[in-house]
């Protein structure tokens, strides 16, 4: 067990580091309209491949979930034994934390660097309301955070089934991955990861920490549904059905 939460907490660390680093660093280098700058389609595109790195790096000793909410939507479909559940959330959000101070660290060492606490999307964090990048309500975040949780867990059931080809299950969870984000980062900045939202928030200030309740609730409610729909949707046949 030792070695799974020593994974978990690694390739969370590699998720926030890669996925809020990207955000945080090289969307707006150079300001807006700069060439070099990698927009929120780079950043869409760096959360994807941190999971698919980090899953065929670590996925064949932890599972490589990297998200409390993939855990628990593993738990209701069925894939994980509650008993590993809060080891696993452990070793996730402080794995997510070290990885946000980490980023904290380097970030300040641009002297323009700055955290505005009430500017939607400071330090890479999630909101709704004036924090959400697109205005959103909260009703419109929990919506989006829940059901695009639930998919993500269905696409991750789906890729790691026995039937489905192993060897492509993390290109499969990666772009899920990535389209997530290019469909949410307006709504929400895109959570759907409870320890990537408390990683930021702990340095954001104020109001993403007012507001982390509901990237804990939305994305553990989208979980179990998706979880409960792929546990029934997977489940071998009885001869019967």
């Amino acid at each position: 067990m030792i070695r799974k939460l020593a994974a978990e907490f690694i390739g969370t660390f590699w998720l926030v580091l890669g996925g809020c680093g990207s955000a945080v660093l090289a969307a707006h280098f150079g300001g807006d309209g700069n060439p070099l700058g990698i927009g929120f389609h780079g950043v869409a595109l760096a959360f994807g491949l941190t999971v698919l790195t980090g899953a065929y790096a670590f996925g064949h000793i932890s599972g490589a979930h990297f998200n409390p909410a993939v855990s628990v939507g593993l738990w209701a479909g069925g894939r994980f034994p509650v008993s590993a559940l809060v080891p696993y959330i452990i070793a996730q959000v402080a794995g997510g934390a070290f990885a946000g101070w980490i980023l904290y660290l380097i970030a300040s060492g641009n002297p323009g660097f700055s955290i505005d606490p009430a500017a939607a999307g400071a330090f890479a964090s999630n909101g709704y309301g004036a924090l959400s990048p697109g205005g959103y309500s909260l009703v419109a975040a929990a919506l989006c955070e829940a059901v695009l949780t639930a998919m993500f867990v269905v696409v991750i059931m789906g890729a790691t089934h026995g039937r489905a080809p192993a060897a492509l299950a993390p290109v499969a969870i990666g772009l899920a991955l990535t389209l997530i984000h290019l469909v949410s980062i307006p709504v929400t900045n895109t959570s759907v990861n409870p320890a990537r939202s408390t990683a930021v928030a702990l340095f954001a200030g104020s109001g993403a920490m007012g507001q982390l309740w509901l990237f804990w609730v939305a994305p553990l409610l989208g979980a179990v549904v998706g979880g409960g729909i792929y546990g029934w949707l997977g489940r071998e046949p009885a001869a019967a059905d």
